[in-house]
């Protein structure tokens, strides 16, 4: 096999419809183009004679009034509600101690990294006749839980299941 000659007839011909080809592209783009522009100046012009109007003046601004807080019977909004009493010298600690205490030798489980308002009781499942409840975790994450499961930070031990709830012991 041969190079190919610069001046055979295939060659030529190659070169030619090359040179066609680039023709027709730039024929072709050649005809997008609008030379006539006396619309967009007509319109220039239109909007350059309408006649400006005046600006309404911004409202003057307000003076910020300064808020005291007084209130008439005492009440600061900042204090709890309720307040523990602090047992007297007399009173036995023992006395006020329910006994429940938190299992710290088990293991602990997944939806107890959660807080309780972060969970949500999806429904309830049945499976050989005992009742497990359906827990979607704030990542999208459903678990099944039964009666024995802790959920939340504090201990929350499951206690009982119904297609309505689920209730537990926090400690």
């Amino acid at each position: 096999m041969s190079a190919a000659n610069p001046s055979s007839p295939r060659a030529a011909l190659c070169a030619a419809s090359r040179a066609a080809l680039l023709a027709a592209a730039a024929l072709a783009l050649s005809g997008c183009v609008e030379q006539d522009m006396s619309d967009l100046r007509a319109y220039a012009q239109e909007v350059l004679s309408r006649k400006g109007t005046r600006i309404d003046e911004l409202p003057p601004v307000e003076p910020y009034e300064v808020y005291s807080y007084s209130s008439s019977d005492g009440v600061d909004p900042f204090e709890p509600f309720y307040k523990e009493e602090a047992p007297q010298p007399g009173e036995a600690l023992a006395a006020t101690d329910s006994g429940i205490r938190p299992n710290f030798d088990r293991n602990r489980e997944e939806l107890e990294n959660y807080s309780l308002d972060s969970l949500r009781m999806m429904g309830t499942l049945e499976l050989d006749e005992e009742l497990w409840g359906i827990v979607r975790s704030p990542d999208g994450t459903i678990h099944r839980v039964q009666v024995g499961n802790y959920l939340g930070r504090n201990h929350g031990k499951i206690v009982s299941i119904s297609e309505e709830s689920i209730d537990l012991n926090e400690i």
